[in-house]
């Protein structure tokens, strides 16, 4: 027993004399390292000083020429044209592709073409008003929804055409005005003979259905107020009145109650049946969140040199193992 007790002791020393060896080793290759990394850059001044320099211009010269706006625009395509509008931002989007700012000036109308980046479209999911516009919306998207999901069917792109409101979203590398883009967007959009004659048809329409409608709404006032006026006075002279049951007053209750909805409805359209792509609003301007946006100077400078290392490491670890090769 007495044996072992001595030796633990000792053992405990060894150890503690190898993990401290050990331990200095490390500071020594640290302190090596740290030399090594100081002599590189002391060597190769003017080179990283060149690749600091290069690389803060052109960063500086990034951030100043390629600032990035986001604008939006938000539309309501009427008549059954969100196809016809879908189909021409598509084609805008691809001669944006192409930098074909020819057509994007001559037919579009756009004096500054290079200023647009990319363009895209994408229906504002507003499920309730899509239901509560026609009830067999609702029968339509419970059906679909029970195969495929109602996320996925809410984003369908031939579900979501359907919705009323649409957002037309572009990137510029300037500020942009009202007169400048969206004028001329919103006229290349509402291009078309064919739905230019349904416009004028529709809107022609609408305003006859209101001319009708308010009508016969003075029609069904002048029966409630003859037989109110009846009633009040039969009240008067203390006598029974009798009223042929046919007459539905609850009916024509509901009938007008309906008509009063519809005109409402109307006239909120006549507001927007006045273009076949109607602009609601528009966000201009709004700049861009990019994480390197405005810090490319402080960025290509360190990635410069990051770049010059890794390519001296490399040479010098390839020379390195070749000569290892010829030597065995």
């Amino acid at each position: 027993m007495s044996i072992k007790g001595q030796n633990i002791p000792e053992n405990q020393e060894i150890d503690l004399l190898t993990v401290f060896g050990k331990t200095g080793n490390f500071f020594e290759w640290i302190n090596a390292l740290l030399f090594k990394i100081i002599r590189f850059f002391i060597k190769n001044t003017i080179v990283v000083a060149l690749l600091i320099i290069v690389g803060f211009g052109l960063g500086k010269y990034l951030d100043a020429s390629q600032k990035s706006f986001n604008n939006q625009i938000v539309v309501s395509p009427n008549f059954e044209s969100a196809d016809f509008l879908y189909a021409k931002i598509n084609l805008l989007k691809s001669k944006i592709a192409e930098r074909d700012t020819v057509y994007i000036k001559n037919e579009v109308g756009i004096t500054k073409p290079a200023a647009i980046k990319n363009i895209s479209i994408k229906a504002i999911t507003d499920v309730y008003q899509f239901i509560e516009e026609r009830d067999k919306n609702f029968d339509l998207i419970s059906l679909m929804a029970e195969d495929e999901g109602l996320k996925k069917v809410l984003n369908d792109t031939i579900t979501s055409k359907n919705f009323t409101y649409h957002k037309i979203s572009f990137t510029a590398n300037k500020l942009i005005s009202d007169a400048e883009v969206i004028q001329p967007l919103l006229k290349y959009l509402n291009n078309s003979d064919y739905y230019n004659k349904i416009q004028a048809i529709s809107l022609k329409n609408l305003q006859q259905e209101i001319v009708q409608n308010d009508t016969i709404l003075s029609q069904i006032n002048a029966v409630l107020n003859g037989f109110s006026s009846k009633v009040i006075g039969a009240q008067k002279s203390d006598k029974l009145v009798y009223y042929n049951e046919n007459i539905q007053l609850n009916d024509v209750l509901k009938t007008k109650e309906e008509l009063i909805k519809n005109q409402g409805k109307n006239r909120v359209k006549l507001v927007r049946f006045d273009k076949t792509i109607k602009e609601i609003s528009n966000t201009l301007n709004i700049k861009s969140n990019n994480k390197f946006y405005g810090k490319l100077v402080l960025v290509l400078p360190v990635l410069f040199v990051m770049m010059f290392v890794f390519i001296r490491f490399f040479i010098a670890f390839y020379k390195k193992e070749a000569l290892k090769a010829q030597q065995i």
